[in-house]
């Protein structure tokens, strides 16, 4: 098995790919660089020839992640925060015995703490809604059991297993973004389940100012993201609904789990969709403490490969390929998001940051390599070849044949 694509050596002009800045940059503060894409404003419209704005700095050549923890750790009272929390909690309650809000979770360490603290902390009786994983890990299930187990109902929800193959294909081949598929579906399914419940208050975890989106600032998520109606100007993998219909066979009712709540309905309904991590103060790794301590939540026994981490995003075996593709299309893998975090919320220094994306970061993940081929039904030549295609030949570069970052955060400290 290849971990590596050898290659001529190439000395033409490139390309500066995905509408990323043509000249790298890294924080100064933590390890991400100037190419880390902000979340798009509508991922239905995601195909080849898309862009991308990437994360903000500053002057002083600080990322605007690093400057919003700073206001994090400073600035922000959460008391007053928490009391909003309360008096948000106080105006939805229920104690007729119906669920009164829902929590959007896999089970994993974050939406553990979520229900959790909601539940026994602030009084509330959740509805926890699940998005299945692609594959699930054993461990991923057991934790997703443990979860259920310490108070909760849940749906579980299981897309058409022939059309999320399909569409999991489509995105890695037209976009290489293969997680696309999970990402619709986990983002679009609480707010419908809530208008089908009439349980209209719907928390996440964290907001996006966390890792650097201004648009996701505040305590609510905008209506934008969870609401569309004009199917005729979305995409799927990359293809026009109307192409996976005609082409592909797929029907609407087989699509239509991807898609976006109706914006009338959503307004009908009243649904909010707020960020427990506005409210409560966010710090994944004490995400994974309270989640030991309180459903017995269970860490790998083994390191994620392409990172140094055993508890985070551990639940999909397709995951660590979401990662990889990262690195290739922006130069940013699974340890430079895992450190550039830490850093923030000061559970380790730049200098140790570094050290850990120079040693992990581009490990290729070979564990569930086969299952992940086997379950978009392309061969490993496939796999290959699509991954050469986007490769980002602004940030990589041939060394003695063999890909490697041109600019790399260790060398650029």
């Amino acid at each position: 098995m290849k971990e590596e694509i050898k290659h001529d050596q190439q000395t033409e002009q490139v390309e500066v790919p995905y509408g990323l800045p043509a000249q790298v940059q890294y924080c100064t503060k933590c390890v991400i660089s100037n190419q880390r894409p902000r979340a798009k404003k509508s991922e239905f419209k995601h195909n080849a020839q898309s862009t991308t704005e990437t994360i903000d700095f500053d002057e002083e050549g600080v990322c605007a992640a690093c400057r919003y923890h700073e206001k994090k750790h400073n600035e922000i009272d959460w008391e007053q925060r928490e009391k909003m929390l309360w008096e948000l909690c106080d105006q939805y309650r229920k104690d007729d015995g119906s669920h009164d809000c829902i929590v959007s979770g896999s089970g994993g360490k974050d939406s553990v703490m979520v229900a959790h603290l909601l539940k026994y902390k602030f009084k509330m009786n959740p509805l926890t809604v699940t998005w299945a994983p692609h594959m699930y890990t054993e461990v991923g299930w057991r934790n997703m059991k443990r979860w259920i187990d310490a108070g909760f109902d849940n749906i579980l929800f299981h897309p058409n297993g022939k059309v999320h193959k399909l569409l999991t294909r489509l995105a890695f081949e037209n976009l290489l973004h293969p997680f696309q598929p999970f990402i619709l579906g986990q983002k679009n399914l609480a707010p419908k389940i809530a208008a089908k419940f009439n349980i209209p208050l719907v928390f996440y975890g964290e907001p996006g100012v966390e890792y650097g989106d201004p648009g996701n600032d505040g305590a609510q998520r905008k209506k934008h993201y969870h609401t569309g109606t004009n199917y005729e100007e979305m995409c799927l993998g990359g293809v026009p609904i109307k192409e996976l219909i005609e082409k592909y066979g797929a029907s609407l009712t087989d699509l239509k789990a991807y898609l976006p709540i109706d914006s009338e309905e959503y307004d009908k309904k009243g649904i909010q969709v707020h960020y427990l991590g506005w409210y409560v103060k966010w710090d994944p790794q004490e995400a994974y403490y309270y989640a030991v301590e309180h459903i017995g939540f269970e860490a790998n026994t083994e390191r994620t490969e392409g990172s140094y981490s055993k508890y985070s995003s551990i639940d999909d075996k397709s995951d660590p390929f979401h990662y990889y593709t990262q690195l290739v299309k922006f130069g940013i893998g699974r340890a430079t998001y895992d450190a550039a975090q830490e850093c923030r919320n000061n559970k380790i220094n730049r200098d140790e940051a570094v050290a850990l994306v120079k040693k992990f970061d581009q490990e290729f993940p070979k564990k569930y390599f086969q299952e992940f081929l086997e379950y978009m039904g392309i061969t490993e030549e496939r796999f290959w070849e699509r991954i050469e295609k986007f490769r980002n030949k602004n940030l990589w570069g041939s060394v003695d044949g063999t890909w490697r970052l041109k600019k790399p955060v260790w060398e650029n400290k």
